[in-house]
C-alpha cells in the first residue's frame, strides 16, 4: 500500500550524487530497498487500475558506451508502456518528483508514422491543439529533435516544429513538496498523467508497434 515518498529517498540520490561508488550502494543499499524501490514500486500498483501495470527501471546504469562510468543511476524511474517507447512515466531524485508522459524512444518507422501524422491537416491540427492545452496546464513540452528540418518537409510547413520532432514528452517537475511523503503524492501523479492523457493517447494510436 502506497504511503508516500521518504525523503530519506531523495537524501539517498543526494548523497549518492556525491558519492558513486559501489562502496556506498553496499552500505546504504537498505535505504535504495526501503525507501526508493518498495514505494515506487507501490506507487506504480496504486495507479495500475487506471493506468495499466508499470515497470521499475533497474538502478544500474550502462556504462559500455559511455565516458561516464559511474555506475549507479541518480535516480529511480517508472514507467508504465502504452505501446513500444510510449507511456506514462514518474522518477524520484534528489530534487523531489518528476512526471512526465509521451513518445520517448523511437525507431525509424515510428518517427516516419510520427511524422505522417503531423504532416495530415486534421490529425497534425488535434496534436497542435492537444499540446497547446498540455503547455497551458503548466507541463514542459520537450522531446528529441532535428536542428533543421526533416528532408522533403518544405520550410513553410504550418506544423514545422513539430515535424521536427523525434519524440515528444509532456513533463513537470515538484520540488520537495510538502505532499511528497503522504499518500497525496499518488494522487498528484495520477492528476498529472489525467492530464497528459489525450496526448498520451494520441501518440498511442499514431505510433504504434516498434517495426
Amino acid at each position: 500500500m502506497f504511503t508516500g515518498i521518504p525523503t530519506a529517498a531523495l537524501d539517498f540520490y543526494e548523497d549518492l550524487e556525491a558519492d558513486n561508488s559501489k562502496s556506498f550502494w553496499t552500505a546504504h543499499k537498505s535505504v535504495y530497498d526501503d525507501s526508493v524501490r518498495a514505494p515506487m514500486t507501490a506507487l506504480l500498483a496504486e495507479l495500475e487500475s487506471e493506468f495499466g501495470a508499470g515497470k521499475v527501471f533497474r538502478p544500474y546504469r550502462d556504462v559500455r558506451f559511455s565516458k561516464d562510468k559511474t555506475p549507479y543511476k541518480t535516480h529511480q524511474g517508472g514507467f508504465v508502456e502504452t505501446r513500444p517507447g510510449v507511456g506514462y512515466y514518474v522518477q524520484i531524485d534528489a530534487a523531489g518528483l518528476f512526471v512526465a508522459g509521451g513518445f520517448y524512444s523511437h525507431t525509424p518507422v515510428q518517427v516516419g508514422r510520427f511524422r505522417d501524422a503531423v504532416d495530415d491537416d486534421r490529425r497534425g491540427r488535434e496534436l497542435v491543439r492537444l499540446v497547446k492545452k498540455v503547455r497551458s496546464s503548466g507541463f514542459e513540452i520537450g522531446g528529441d529533435t532535428l536542428k533543421t528540418r526533416p528532408r522533403g518537409v518544405a520550410e513553410d510547413h504550418p506544423r514545422l516544429d513539430l515535424m521536427r520532432h523525434k519524440s515528444l514528452t509532456a513533463s513537470r517537475s515538484y520540488l520537495s513538496p510538502d505532499w511528497i511523503e503522504t499518500p497525496r503524492a499518488a494522487d498528484e501523479v495520477r492528476t498529472a498523467w489525467r492530464s497528459m492523457r489525450p496526448l498520451v493517447d494520441w501518440l498511442t494510436t499514431v505510433i504504434g508497434a516498434g517495426e
